[in-house]
């Protein structure tokens, strides 16, 4: 028999964990291949189960001084090499995309470093306090 519950509650997703996902095929300047992702989506969706993820694209071809267009994500855990985080490259994926994860998870302070960078990459005003 099988299961009828959707891939996104059969899998835990949390919001800054890397895992990786098969972005093929790739489009113009669009990533393609199976690489490690971001997910920057709400933890609130991931936990409804919702059908899609908000991911950002790692590469390994990493280039000194890009911010914010990109971030260094040092190898960690599962994560075998130091990537570039593509945050020009924000993308909604298919859950049925994801391939396997967490490869790793990323810390509070640089989640914010990756907040603050998407806002600027989106011209995203701050927030007044």
């Amino acid at each position: 028999m099988r299961n009828s519950k959707p891939l996104s509650m059969m899998l835990k997703l949390n919001h800054g964990e890397v895992w990786l996902v098969n972005l093929n095929p790739g489009r113009g300047t669009e990533l393609g291949k199976t690489r490690p992702v971001l997910i920057v989506q709400s933890q609130a969706l991931l936990d409804a189960g919702h059908p899609s993820t908000l991911v950002l694209p790692l590469t390994t071809n990493l280039i000194g001084d890009a911010e914010p267009l990109r971030l260094r994500l040092p190898a960690q855990e599962r994560l075998e090499q130091d990537s570039d985080i593509l945050l020009d490259q924000l993308r909604a994926v298919d859950n049925r995309r994801l391939v396997t994860g967490p490869l790793a998870s990323c810390n509070d302070d640089f989640m914010q470093q990756i907040y603050t960078a998407l806002r600027e990459v989106m011209d995203i005003p701050d927030i007044p306090t």
